[in-house]
């Protein structure tokens, strides 16, 4: 299909406004093309199949629809189901009720408790209840301060450096060793390292360290200063580019009503998608350049490698308003937008309220 331009919705008139609503309807509802008879019957105003028919031939030229089969019902394209949500789409209020229990579900244990992650886990749990698809948080990779470092050999030229933070957490990565390290070279490391950077971060620390084995360099065995170096450069450019944690519930309600191989092998290829570490980070930033929900349709973002998934998505924040992650659910093209975006920007605004 040919990339047409997009009308709005003042230059459809309320007659083919109305039979396009009945066409997106219909897919959202349960995913199968409406005919011209059905729509007529359907209409508020008495019309004709064959005025229905020509109605849809121009809601076609105008790539708001097509006709997955000869002689089919039509279904909306991926481009008319971003103009019936961003022009026609009527989005509600949460009732009192749906905002009570997303904060009730969210906020009980984890204020009293102070565990963000628990927050996050029940974030995600709650987004893939409310829909068809899967709730899906990424938390943005914090720096933690250090309180403590140190080096184990695994095998030769290879060592794993284990870092415990202020705040309890624990994170090791493997790291090449010099050739010819001794033993010894790796304590005297840690030692070094613990005296030097406790409470600063691991960009920090690497920075002092860079900073300080240029002025102390003939104090340093030499390949003391390398593992050193390469310790902490590895580490820190390492969590540069790690978004952080991705947390998916709901896998199987992506899977559920699939009955053709290619489409269960679609979703398999999107979570593959949604785990490899570069798209974590393109969802981050195209989430953070604007407030509210932002919703990815289909293959219109080049976000994912295969088309026929939509992602709704809202940033959360710290409580210096630095948005810090994303949450928000991913499924089928025709999920129930109407409910689904006030629920999830609901859910990242009480997160957000959370984290402060």
């Amino acid at each position: 299909m040919t990339d047409v331009p997009t009308p709005d919705a003042l230059s459809l008139d309320p007659r083919s406004q109305d039979i396009f609503r009945q066409i997106v309807d219909a897919y959202l509802s349960n995913g199968e093309p409406i005919g011209s008879r059905s729509i007529s019957r359907a209409l508020p105003q008495p019309l004709s199949p064959a005025s229905v028919r020509n109605v849809m031939a121009d809601l076609e030229d105008a790539g708001l629809i097509y006709a997955p089969h000869t002689s089919a019902g039509r279904l909306p394209t991926d481009q008319g189901l971003r103009f019936f949500v961003d022009a026609m789409l009527d989005i509600g209020e949460l009732s009192t009720d749906e905002r009570d229990t997303i904060e009730r579900h969210l906020s009980d244990e984890d204020q009293r408790t102070g565990t963000v992650d628990a927050a996050l886990n029940k974030a995600s749990q709650l987004l893939s209840g409310m829909s068809s698809g899967a709730g899906v948080v990424l938390a943005a990779k914090q720096d933690m301060r250090l309180k403590h470092i140190e080096f184990v050999a695994l095998e030769p030229g290879k060592g794993i450096v284990i870092l415990v933070g202020e705040d309890g957490q624990v994170e090791n990565r493997v790291v090449d060793l010099p050739a010819g390290l001794p033993p010894s070279a790796l304590q005297e490391a840690s030692n070094y390292l613990n005296s030097q950077i406790r409470g600063v971060t691991v960009a920090d620390a690497r920075r002092i360290i860079a900073e300080r084995a240029a002025k102390e360099r003939a104090a340093l065995d030499a390949l003391t200063a390398r593992l050193v170096e390469d310790g902490i450069a590895t580490w820190s450019e390492a969590s540069d580019q790690v978004p952080g944690n991705l947390i998916v519930h709901g896998r199987s309600n992506l899977l559920q009503n699939l009955d053709v191989r290619a489409d269960v092998e679609r979703v398999r290829q999107l979570l593959d998608d949604l785990e490899a570490k570069e798209e974590m980070m393109r969802l981050l930033s195209l989430t953070e350049e604007g407030d509210g929900v932002r919703i990815f349709i289909g293959s219109e973002n080049k976000l994912f490698s295969l088309s026929g998934s939509s992602l709704v998505m809202a940033p959360y924040r710290d409580n210096q308003r630095r948005i810090i992650g994303v949450l928000g659910i991913i499924g089928p093209t025709r999920l129930n937008y109407a409910k689904i975006i006030p629920a999830v920007d609901y859910t990242a605004q009480v997160v957000s309220k959370i984290l402060k």
